[in-house]
């Protein structure tokens, strides 16, 4: 005799549901929680990005800008370092020369286009220590532990999320590594960064300031900050007030 297996109508129909939303694609199996971290929004200006270029490079060189700020940030051969929103690359290019055949320069920018001419560049000039890479808004997207420098220059007052940018950055240091920021002691929106609020939005995520100098040539001052103590966690930073 066969013997029948009787399912309660109820249960059944509950079983014969969740078989129905499980493989229609329309739900996932497993609910996730990934959720990106919260930072908080700069409370200021943000400059527009208007050139890839700040000035002529023959400009700059007749001031030496390029020589004096990789001397004042003890930039030596041998050693590897990122130019973010490096552009048409004239720090990218000079630095490649100061650190030679056994350092390495890393040149990044987060428009395509720009990226694009920069490696064009770079194979020109057979540039065989440097390496061209896309980065985001709020994320430099570089290795971890891999630089001794990483500059900044012309560029911090167009960061639209400032906090966010230095977290994600930190990691990328080696220990005693330096960032090293350029910029104009003016107010964000006209394309420079006070320096007290540099100082502010570097030390809410984490670094303190290991130098600072004047230098109208290149446009303003050289300041140089290293990382310090734990990377906060993103919640518990505060935004500077302007």
């Amino acid at each position: 005799m066969t013997r029948v297996l009787r399912v309660p109508l109820r249960a059944a129909a509950v079983a014969l549901a969740f078989l129905a939303s499980a493989c229609d694609g329309s739900q996932p199996l497993l609910k996730r929680e990934d959720k990106a971290p919260a930072f908080p929004a700069a409370d200021r200006p943000v400059a527009t990005i208007v050139s890839s270029r700040w000035s002529t490079e023959e400009a700059r060189d007749r001031v030496n800008e390029a020589g004096r700020v990789m001397t004042l940030a003890r930039i030596e051969p041998g050693m590897t370092v990122a130019d973010i929103g490096a552009g048409e690359g004239y720090y990218t290019v000079r630095l490649a020369q100061r650190v030679g055949a056994k350092g390495r320069v890393v040149g990044q920018d987060i428009m395509p286009q720009v990226r694009d001419a920069l490696a064009e560049r770079v194979a020109r000039e057979r540039l065989a220590n440097v390496s061209v890479r896309l980065g985001e808004p709020a994320d430099p997207k570089l290795p971890a532990n891999s630089f001794d420098r990483v500059m900044l220059v012309h560029m911090y007052h167009e960061i639209g999320q400032p906090y966010e940018f230095l977290w994600r950055l930190r990691p990328s240091l080696k220990p005693g590594g330096l960032v090293v920021v350029v910029d104009a002691d003016r107010p964000t929106q006209n394309h420079g960064t006070p320096p007290a609020l540099l100082r502010c939005e570097f030390a809410a995520t984490g670094y303190e300031q290991a130098g600072f100098t004047a230098m109208p040539g290149a446009g303003g001052y050289l300041a140089t900050f290293r990382a310090t103590g734990a990377r906060p966690e993103p919640k518990a930073i505060k935004a500077c007030r302007v």
